[in-house]
């Protein structure tokens, strides 16, 4: 079972999942921000940004897959980009739902060397404060499915790190 793994991890077909799931989730959220009119906030902005971080270790992931190092290295980074995509979604759906106490404000919370508000406003800029998420389909709120996903994604990530050290 954990060869079949490691040749999903090696695959090129994995990794271009990964940037289109990502390209695809970044898509999304801008579709909802300008053609349906539902401003993010502060910690979708931060879930954006930990997508388009996994985004770019997936493109690394992509052309580092052959070798054993790259493999390993891509494999952690997006395991913790992961983690930290989970917990903001943990967050948003916590202050959604009532059991996480917390508001935000409007400002980004990006440090000053990462202004990404700042360089890509139009998508890591807040214009909302938390509390609300769209429904996507099915009654499913967008802080549900991206808890889903997010731990999904973990979980993944997990498989692909224990394919990638374990010896042939």
């Amino acid at each position: 079972m954990l060869s079949v793994f490691r040749c999903i991890n090696r695959s090129a077909l994995f990794w271009l999942a990964m940037i289109v799931l990502c390209i695809s989730m970044e898509s999304i959220a801008l579709y909802y921000q300008y053609v349906l009119d539902y401003g993010p906030c502060v910690l979708c902005v931060h879930i954006r940004a930990w997508v388009f971080a996994l985004l770019i270790i997936s493109i690394l992931g992509f052309i580092l897959r052959k070798t054993r190092l790259g493999l390993i290295i891509s494999n952690l980074v997006a395991l913790a980009f992961s983690i930290g995509m989970l917990e903001r979604a943990y967050t948003t759906l916590g202050i959604e739902r009532g059991f996480v106490d917390g508001s935000c404000t409007l400002s980004s919370g990006f440090p000053s060397w990462l202004a990404l508000d700042k360089w890509i406003p139009y998508a890591f800029e807040p214009w909302e404060a938390c509390g609300y998420t769209p429904e996507l389909l099915f009654g499913i709120t967008m802080a549900e499915g991206l808890i889903v996903l997010s731990a999904g994604l973990v979980i993944v990530m997990l498989i692909m790190i224990l394919t990638s050290l374990s010896k042939r």
